[in-house]
């Protein structure tokens, strides 16, 4: 496009040769052109010039020096499309997305056709969700290439996002009705009828999308998806005939996929037991081979027909030697009738293989292979782990290594029994054992590695996966480059557990770094899914990323850094420097020579660390440079470095938590814990109203959560003493919505009216008991012996509730509670749970080498993994 300030023929010449280069990626010759324009002394000005000198700097890493040159060039030229674009590109390098699209606006002014700018527009939109201005993008590029199809396919799809696909199809009819015949079958055509078939779906007329998949269906090369969408749009249309042959077509391509039985039982109308029974037992014969017609009947059968279909189950699995057997089962656990069933039938195999090698005395034929016996101990175990009678379960693991000592399966089940009784100690010693039989094997070492940081041994749990990481760099550092979100949440636990907030905290802003990483990666598939046309994909593409802080992974690390937040919020941490110069006025000359030389001790420890760190930085430095010297575009911009000191010491931790809460509140909405942590938030920054939404909507997904009890108790004290203080529209706003809960009575009438409603429930009965003593501090004997009688008749007493009346005990939410009552609670919970390391009465030495982690444990994770 002709320059706003041309340049004479000779150095318009090197000004193309400049933008050539930069397309090349031939940045160093792109300067080289530059400095020859820019050394004239007529042209040393020239805005264009200066800005793609910036845009190639920042090529090459030097950003300072980019922005500094762009931003000159711009003020030269304001009127120069050119200059903006440059600017825009330079700002979307350092993902200030909403800054570069103001930049191509600008640009778009003065050059309003010009492809590129409206393409890297189109794309900044799309990135962030401006579906309007991607639809109107989309369709001034149609307008200026209307022979191109990627221009329709884009226009299609920006009404496809904004759910208008009445003229999505249109638009999509109109190209397709363009396209030459095909006389054969076409990939890329081919999927461009199934995304059409799946706009079609989507907008709601399935007996449209049946139709228009008959008729391309010859068009169409993925057979096996064009079998499923025929399948069950048949089958939502009522054409259970034709949708139950398609089905058994497709189980005789794959008789493995469960979700075709399923669906064929739909399309059968098979509703009683009996018949899906019978259905699954042909399907059985039909296909011996195939696991699922043996497995799901074991869902509907019952009785005596159970107990034989998971006895012939059971057997071949354990002649095989199938390890995940148990894990297999396990769903049918929670049917008690089942499980005894299963345990009087593995029982049984116990006692006949010892008589006879077989499963049963009184039938003929081949013994059973001498590991028959060993799978069977191995099954036990797991089931009576399973059941919490951890004293059974050690005893069949023991006997199954005692049987074959050399199986690591043995080990990593021992481990999980441990785990699962609350000893995080003699757990990681199981997976230390089993990992050593198998150095080369990285699932045992990552499991190993999670049991070590579950009992609060990071370093050693570094040293481990450093087996398995980049050498020259070190584990920590490697596995946050490969994302290895596991390790981190896993970590972030265990120095919360330890007392290390700041490196709890570092630990959870490095796994939101990865999810905005995966965020942001989603830009190289814009143009890339348009060309290849793997449209579908690219649709799931996007609403993945849309909902992507819903994972799991995510969820626990925000939940920890709140928690840690708010911890830091209640108890700030101390200048440590200043507090030891207070404590030096009163020391004796020889404690003030022993506190000297601790601190000198320290610096040079803090220094050390610090050198480290600055050759970690340079080694780094040097990586991205040897990256960079083969004209590689640089990389994206360097984020502040996370140092854990100065993530404790935050400002306002309130603010930082709401941060990470602000995601799930949008995306894990059917948590309840997500809008617990939201009251808590809001409580301490006294926002009234929204501590109301937190309860309203925690409400709406369990209304009977102890939890919420407590938080509406402190909510109803919050009113009451500033109730004076409210607006007239605010107290209106309260009233009504107390009234909608239900909570019309006073305080101690609510805790005394939940706690005979839940006498059941220890969990309920703590959370009834901390109101109580918050309510009236007189109270505390009798709340403390409300939940010190764990003998009493509650249905839900488990480690992990026990674990946190002792953490309420000796933190104070009773108030100073007596020893006697914490050590004489402490020993029932031992006489219950004799495993568990929280109760011991006397840690072994061990443990004693680090009291941190010993006044940490009942903070245990007790997770099935």
């Amino acid at each position: 496009m002709p320059s706003s300030n041309p340049l004479p023929p000779k150095e318009n010449a090197l000004f193309k040769r400049i933008l050539k280069s930069y397309e090349h990626k031939q940045y160093k010759n792109g300067l080289k052109f530059a400095k020859q324009i820019l050394s004239n002394p007529k042209f040393q000005e020239h805005g264009e010039t200066l800005a793609m000198k910036g845009l190639t700097l920042n090529c090459l890493g030097r950003k300072e020096e980019a922005y500094e040159y762009v931003r000159r060039g711009l003020r030269n030229d304001l009127k120069s499309h050119v200059c903006w674009h440059v600017y825009g590109l330079l700002q979307r390098s350092d993902k200030k997305y909403d800054e570069a699209i103001k930049c191509y606006r600008n640009a778009l002014k003065w050059d309003k056709d010009n492809i590129q700018i409206l393409r890297d527009l189109s794309l900044l939109q799309i990135q962030m969700r401006d579906l309007e201005g991607y639809r109107d993008t989309r369709y001034q590029l149609l307008m200026l290439r209307p022979t191109q199809r990627a221009s329709w396919i884009g226009y299609a799809m920006s009404f496809h996002l904004l759910e208008d696909y009445k003229n999505a199809l249109s638009i999509l009819d109109t190209f397709l009705d363009q396209q030459l015949k095909h006389a054969t079958a076409d990939y890329e055509h081919s999927e461009l009828l199934l995304y059409q078939n799946l706009v079609i779906q989507e907008s709601g007329d399935l007996q449209f999308a049946l139709n228009h998949l008959d008729i391309y269906s010859a068009q169409i090369v993925d057979k096996l998806t064009l079998k499923e969408n025929l399948a069950e749009l048949n089958l939502k249309q009522s054409n259970y005939n034709l949708s139950a042959r398609i089905y058994e077509e497709l189980i005789n391509r794959n008789p493995e996929n469960t979700m075709y039985y399923e669906k064929l039982i739909k399309a059968k109308q098979l509703t009683t037991e009996e018949d899906i029974l019978d259905f699954y037992l042909k399907y059985a014969e039909k296909y011996p081979r195939a696991m699922p017609p043996k497995r799901l009947p074991l869902n509907y059968a019952t009785g005596e027909q159970f107990k034989n279909l998971v006895d012939k189950y059971m057997r071949k699995a354990l002649s095989k030697g199938v390890p995940p057997l148990f894990v297999d089962l396990r769903s049918l656990y929670k049917n008690a009738e089942k499980v005894r069933i299963i345990e009087d039938l593995i029982l049984s195999y116990v006692d006949s293989l010892k008589k006879c090698s077989k499963y049963s005395e009184s039938k003929n034929g081949p013994k059973e292979p001498a590991s028959a016996i060993l799978w069977v101990y191995y099954f036990l175990a797991q089931h009576y782990d399973y059941l919490k009678q951890t004293d059974k379960a050690l005893h069949y693991i023991e006997t199954a290594i005692e049987h074959t000592p050399t199986l690591i399966e043995l080990f990593v089940t021992k481990g999980r029994i441990y785990k699962h009784a609350g000893n995080p100690i003699e757990a990681y010693r199981c997976l230390d054992e089993a990992q050593a039989m198998d150095t080369a094997d990285r699932y045992i070492n990552s499991k190993c590695a999670k049991y070590m940081l579950r009992a609060n041994l990071i370093k050693e749990a570094e040293d481990i996966c450093a087996k398995f990481t980049r050498e020259g760099v070190s584990a920590m550092e490697n596995l946050n480059e490969m994302q290895c979100m596991w390790f981190q949440t896993e970590c972030a636990l265990a120095y919360q557990r330890l007392g290390k907030y700041g490196d709890a905290l570092k630990k959870c802003h490095e796994v939101d770094r990865h999810f905005s990483e995966i965020i942001e990666d989603q830009f190289d598939f814009h143009t890339y899914c348009m060309r290849k046309m793997t449209l579908r994909s690219y649709v799931g593409l996007l609403r993945l990323e849309d909902v992507l802080r819903g994972h799991p992974f995510y969820f626990k690390a925000a939940k920890c850094a709140i928690e840690v937040y708010l911890h830091l919020f209640d108890v700030p941490l101390k200048d440590e420097s200043a507090e030891q110069e207070l404590n030096t006025e009163n020391l004796a000359p020889s404690e003030l020579k022993k506190l000297r030389n601790k601190q000198r001790k320290a610096k040079r420890k803090a220094e050390q660390e610090s050198a480290q760190a600055r050759e970690a930085q340079v080694k780094r430095d040097q990586h991205h440079k040897s990256r960079q010297q083969g004209d590689v575009e640089a990389d994206a911009p360097q984020l502040d470095e996370l140092i854990p000191d100065k993530l404790a010491r935050v400002e306002d931790p309130l603010e930082q938590a709401i941060k990470f809460l602000q995601p799930l509140q949008t995306l894990a909405t059917d948590c309840v814990e997500t809008h617990l942590m939201a009251f808590e938030v809001y409580y301490r920054k006294r926002k009234v109203l929204l501590m109301l939404q937190s309860i309203k909507r925690a409400h709406r997904i369990n209304p009977t959560h102890p939890k919420l009890h407590g938080c509406l108790i402190r909510f109803l004290q919050v009113v009451k003493e500033n109730k004076a203080t409210f607006d007239p529209a605010v107290t209106e706003v309260i009233t009504s919505e107390t009234k909608s809960l239900l909570i019309t009575k006073e305080a101690k009438a609510l805790n005394t009216d939940f706690l005979e409603r839940n006498k059941n429930s220890l969990k309920a009965t703590l959370e009834c008991a901390r109101v109580m003593h918050l309510l009236d501090s007189n109270s505390q004997q009798e709340a403390v012996s409300l939940v010190t009688g764990i003998d009493n008749n509650y249905t839900d007493v488990d480690i992990e509730t026990c674990t946190d009346i002792l953490k309420s005990l000796r933190g104070g939410d009773f108030g100073t509670c007596p020893e006697e009552t914490v050590e004489g609670f402490m020993l029932r919970c031992h006489a219950r749970y004799p495993y568990a390391l929280a109760f011991a009465p006397a840690l072994d030495s061990y443990l004693r080498t680090d009291q941190a982690q010993t006044n940490h444990l009942c903070d245990h994770d007790f997770g099935t993994n």
